[in-house]
């Protein structure tokens, strides 16, 4: 199996600025990760708040090697040796259309460096599935490299329930036919048209199926043991599959899939005290603890559209963007709080949504008009933000061993 390569032409099938664009390049570059995002969402490559969220939240230049980090942020593929990653317009679309929710299985044919893997694992959660097949044995090491500096490094790791993903080495079209099937599979290489029915048959009734298939990235949706429903997507250019290679016997390699394993209680707990210590986390008094059941039953923050991006500097404020969904949000902290008296003698705390959105927005707006006073005057920008839930395993009167475990670092 292989990569997908440049992208020679990518057609978008829907009412955005542009038709045509070459070798990715949809959007303009950005000068860091949120400018990356923000012009994926202006071209409505990134449409829904869940996948804004899980972009927003993984800095693509992490998994790029020190030496080509400066063009991390333009919406192009790169590769080096075998390392590879797809334009971060593909891997919008890719994201959108698999339409993931907490707690399904997924599967990654070529799963390369574990960016896709990784974002799509802050969507399913702990109680989801997260495998990768891929090709190359030195991509599989690096792809655990990054994710091992995510987990030990990353804020965002202790914003999201994760589900951590399993890559195994091979060729996914080595896989048995009896394996068990998934919600959600997502090939990264050309397939061709003989190889259609055996990635549908990787595909759980009701699943999504995301594949390049002659010239364009295709949904297919298994509506029943023998029906589907087909959706073309957008024209791309990908490598195509490598095909199986017999031994000396003439027989193929068997790849067998990571098992379904059904977590420890030990973990468990771990995830319970980590839940428990990130909802309470600056909760305000009579907060109620009920709203919102574990594990994420409400797993994504609602972030809608009207809002414009806070920068990073001002996640120390509300976290709007990468907060668990447990943690209130500026709208609940006002409800929650002695509410005020309003002009017209309404309390605050009891106005209508909509009315505290257009509150919230104007605000945002006002303060980044400040931010930018700020900077043009060359001021401090304010300290870095802190991440609460590992202040807070710090600094539990535990034994170390167990706040390491707690913070899921791993042992070498």
């Amino acid at each position: 199996m292989s990569f997908p390569i440049s992208f020679h032409t990518t057609q978008v099938h829907r009412s955005v600025p542009h038709s045509f664009v070459t070798m990715g390049g949809a959007v303009s570059a950005g000068e860091d990760n949120d400018e990356l995002i923000d012009n994926l969402k202006e071209a409505h490559y990134i449409r829904s708040d869940l996948v804004e969220r899980a972009f927003r939240a993984i800095d693509r230049a992490d998994y790029y090697l020190e030496e080509y980090r400066d063009n991390a942020y333009k919406d192009l593929a790169w590769r080096h040796g075998n390392i590879h990653l797809s334009a971060p317009c593909i891997y919008s679309e890719v994201m959108e259309a698999l339409d993931l929710q907490p707690g399904l299985s997924f599967l990654n044919l070529g799963s390369g460096t574990g960016y896709l893997s990784t974002m799509v694992g802050l969507i399913l959660g702990p109680f989801g599935v997260n495998h990768g097949v891929e090709l190359h044995a030195d991509v599989i090491e690096y792809a655990y490299q990054k994710l091992d500096l995510f987990i030990k490094t990353s804020d965002s790791f202790d914003k999201f329930e994760f589900c951590e993903p399993v890559f195994v080495a091979g060729n996914c079209l080595e896989i048995p036919p009896d394996s068990r099937q998934y919600d959600r599979v997502y090939c990264g290489a050309g397939v061709q048209r003989e190889h259609e029915n055996y990635m549908k048959n990787l595909l759980k009734v009701g699943g999504v199926l995301v594949l390049p298939l002659e010239e364009k990235l295709t949904k297919i949706t298994r509506t029943g043991q023998n029906s589907w429903e087909t959706k073309k997507i957008i024209a791309v250019s990908f490598a195509p599959l490598v095909q199986p290679r017999q031994d000396t016997n003439g027989k193929t390699r068997i790849v067998p899939l990571p098992m379904f394993e059904v977590r420890s209680l030990q973990d468990l707990a771990r995830l319970a005290i980590r839940h428990t210590l990130r909802a309470t986390s600056g909760a305000p008094e009579g907060r109620s603890k009920g709203r919102v059941s574990f594990p994420g039953a409400r797993a994504m923050h609602r972030y809608g559209p009207r809002f414009k991006r806070r920068r990073l500097h001002r996640r120390r404020v509300d976290s709007l963007i990468l907060r668990d969904s447990a943690i209130p949000s500026l709208v609940e902290l006002r409800a929650h709080g002695a509410p005020r008296e309003s002009e017209d003698g309404e309390e605050e705390g009891v106005r209508g949504e909509e009315e505290q959105e257009d509150e919230e927005e104007q605000a945002a707006r006002d303060e980044g008009d400040e931010d930018e006073e700020e900077k043009g005057k060359g001021e401090p920008q304010g300290e870095a933000p802190v991440n609460i839930l590992r202040e807070r395993i710090l600094g539990l009167p535990l034994p170390e061993p167990l706040k390491m475990y707690l913070l899921y670092y791993r042992e070498k």
